[in-house]
């Protein structure tokens, strides 16, 4: 994205939130807009489809504290906010006009246009390089601060926003993207989570004269998945059991992520709700390796008839001493 973009376009009347909004209001914004315009409520509806890019473009800026921030210099300075009168600063002060007519080709001389801009105003993209670190700044040699050994700027970072299922986001996976009308491929790392920001080195905008390139901000929006959750680098699965293998015990086949299977021995007398762990099955990272949580589910039949159900009027006669809700009253009036 540009910096003539950022003057271009309001984030904030996007969201529908004031310029002084707190993160977590721009966050809640964001959801009601995005759920409001997704593609899915819209099906080939192209103007929705547009919304949504556009809620999603001014999140990914306003949701970064950094980029928030230089987005709001760039759109006080387009308003004119940040404009001095030449000479400001007492005696041989050059006020911010001068400073740009000499930096951008007007060579300070009364009437001259700086290259580059429009009526007497440098571009944008221009002054981004200056207060961005891009294109060097006031402390380098040379006039202006620009030192004429200095390596050729590399391009400027830019930001993107992508939704990824939740097995892609687990395993991790390599992705085509159009980003600021290029197609880029990027490698998303295993063990991502929704709203994750990665850094991907040189995948941004072009450098000028065949400098490096700048990075891509990617944020990633994680689908929910039916049956897995994770919780960290731990994966989670609930898996149902008949109440006889519940009461006598046995030994489950659970599936994994990636596949295959692994067995797991549930004890005699496990309660409905339990979980139970099965190490080093989780999510596997750069850095670690995570835990398969299994919570087990009794599975009550809907219809019980003929001998099956004797069988089950035998065992409620055979515990009828047992209360499964004794002290829960005394319990609740504590």
């Amino acid at each position: 994205m540009s910096g003539q973009d950022w003057l271009d376009k309001d984030f904030y009347a996007v969201l529908g939130v004031s310029k002084d909004a707190s993160a977590a209001e721009i966050k809640k914004a964001y959801r009601t807009q995005a759920r409001k315009f997704h593609p899915d409520h819209h099906p080939d509806d192209p103007v929705a489809e547009e919304k949504f890019k556009g809620i999603g473009e001014a999140y990914s800026v306003l949701n970064d504290p950094e980029q928030r921030q230089q987005y709001d210099a760039i759109r006080a300075m387009g308003s004119g906010g940040a404009r001095f009168s030449a000479g400001q600063g007492g005696p041989g002060g050059a006020g911010f006009e001068d400073i740009f007519s000499s930096m951008f080709g007007g060579g300070g001389q009364p009437g001259a246009r700086p290259a580059g801009g429009g009526a007497g105003n440098p571009d944008i993209d221009d002054l981004l390089k200056m207060f961005g670190g891009q294109g060097g700044g006031f402390g380098g040699g040379g006039p202006a601060g620009f030192s004429p050994n200095r390596a050729p700027a590399k391009g400027s970072d830019t930001s993107a926003r992508t939704r990824v299922s939740f097995r892609d986001a687990a395993l991790g996976t390599e992705l085509r993207l159009t980003v600021d009308g290029r197609t880029v491929t990027v490698r998303i790392p295993a063990g991502v989570h929704d709203g994750q920001k990665i850094r991907l080195r040189g995948k941004g905008r072009p450098g000028p004269g065949g400098a490096p390139a700048g990075d891509l901000l990617l944020t990633l929006d994680v689908e929910e998945h039916s049956v897995w959750s994770a919780e960290g680098t731990n994966l989670r699965i609930t898996v149902p059991i008949s109440f006889d293998e519940a009461v006598l015990g046995t030994t489950l086949s659970v599936p994994l992520l990636d596949g295959g299977t692994v067995s797991l021995k549930v004890p005699a007398g496990t309660p409905s709700g339990r979980t139970l762990r099965v190490r080093g099955k989780g999510l596997q990272t750069k850095k670690s390796t995570g835990d398969l949580h299994v919570t087990v589910q009794v599975a009550v039949p809907t219809h019980v008839e003929g001998a099956a159900k004797q069988a089950v009027e035998d065992l409620r006669a055979a515990l009828a001493e047992e209360d499964p809700r004794a002290g829960l009253t005394e319990a609740a009036a504590r």
